[in-house]
């Protein structure tokens, strides 16, 4: 298992940029593929990217291509989501999570999770 503490979250206007960052403790790292999600009130879990323990793939949902990019940095063991124009819908708790399978998008395949964080937009 590895533990994971997301940070970044906050407000930002319609429009801006955050970045997000999932700091990873525990077992190897870099044998993970790292993923982000996010749930917004009375919403299920949905997936929004993923990226491969070596970060040459990247995956991403249909919503936020071409406007979030995730990438990691396996020295210091963290993975980052970078949000830029963001939208009244983004809103949502966003939260990282590792799995050892090559890749997924389906939050059952994700056995360790973080806390999730915030994002906040405003129109």
């Amino acid at each position: 298992q590895v533990q994971l503490v997301e940070s970044g979250g906050g407000l930002v206007q319609a429009g801006g940029s955050l970045r997000l960052s999932c700091a990873a403790s525990g077992r190897t790292f870099r044998d993970y593929t790292l993923g982000w999600f996010r749930q917004a009130p009375g919403k299920g879990r949905e997936f929004v990217a993923a990226i491969s323990w070596s970060g040459g793939n990247t995956y991403y949902a249909d919503s936020v291509k071409g406007r979030f990019t995730v990438s990691r940095d396996n020295a210091k063991k963290t993975v980052f989501l970078q949000m830029n124009s963001l939208k009244p819908e983004d809103p949502a708790v966003y939260s990282c999570a590792a799995t050892l399978r090559i890749w997924s998008n389906r939050e059952a395949d994700f056995g360790s999770w973080g806390q999730g964080t915030q994002v906040t937009v405003s129109s």
